[in-house]
């Protein structure tokens, strides 16, 4: 008797021991961290070379500014590289689709 598998298992083909959560945790994951760590040093970067120079709050928004430059690319860089992903599941999905059309 075959085992049933729990209902937050993937249940495709290749990846039949995967969470179908994966995937969309990974992204999160990624997208999280070009978020987070470029605006995070920036931000204490900028407050102490502004403690030490005396700019305040100059180099602090600056490096703020220069933050958010390289998070919003590494975001657009990042959701690129998932999306060709998905464009080339989804094709090889129809293909697959298509061929089984055409063998009935």
């Amino acid at each position: 008797m075959a085992q049933a598998k729990p209902f937050l298992y993937n249940m495709s083909a290749d990846n039949k021991n995967d969470p179908w959560w994966g995937p969309a945790l990974e992204i999160f994951g990624r997208i999280s961290a070009w978020v987070v760590i470029p605006i995070v040093l920036a931000l204490i970067i900028g407050k102490k070379l502004d403690a030490h120079y005396e700019t305040k709050p100059w180099i602090f928004l600056g490096l703020t500014l220069f933050g958010f430059l390289i998070s919003s690319f590494g975001i657009v860089h990042t959701v690129k590289i998932y999306m060709r992903k998905i464009d080339r599941s989804t094709d090889s999905g129809q293909e697959k689709n298509d061929n089984s059309n055409n063998q009935k």
